[in-house]
């Protein structure tokens, strides 16, 4: 299997897109973080010190999937036309999913996009709420769905 993100020397490499028609690409990613039942009580009644803890995760996420490129080295920069994060709480965990839907009209997918929306939101569940548990876990963070419709034009 050839990876297309190595030249013919095997070095790293920004794949060229330029030759790629333009389309209107969506992604959707899903992730959780586990925590205590204290912890998961504080987030609940919005009594964490740092303040709305799914409030400023939807915020980080969104921030997040706009400088994807600026964190992943070889992600292309996008000018993204929609990011839609949804920080839910989650009592069968106890604690916290996040989903994270992006679109762009392009040459290249955003599939990167909503997996970094959705990391950077847990990663902000967790800061928020390490005081009353440093023992979260973040997990399954996924690609739930990709799609690429033809632009018409």
């Amino acid at each position: 299997m050839k990876l297309s993100h190595l030249d013919q020397a095997g070095r790293a490499r920004m794949v060229d897109v330029g030759d790629k028609p333009i389309s209107v690409r969506t992604a959707v990613a899903a992730g959780a973080i586990r925590m205590s039942s204290d912890a998961f009580q504080l987030v609940a009644d919005q009594t964490v010190a740092k303040g709305d803890v799914l409030a400023v995760s939807e915020v980080a996420g969104t921030l997040a999937a706009k400088r994807t490129a600026e964190l992943i080295p070889l992600c292309h920069p996008l000018g993204l036309d929609h990011v839609e994060v949804e920080a839910s709480l989650d009592p069968a965990l106890p604690g916290v999913r996040i989903r994270a839907a992006v679109k762009a009209v392009g040459r290249t997918g955003v599939e990167m996009e909503a997996l970094t929306a959705v990391s950077v939101g847990l990663l902000t569940v967790y800061d928020m709420v390490k005081s009353a548990d440093a023992a979260m876990v973040i997990a399954d963070v996924h690609l739930v769905e990709k799609k690429k419709v033809p632009l018409d034009i």
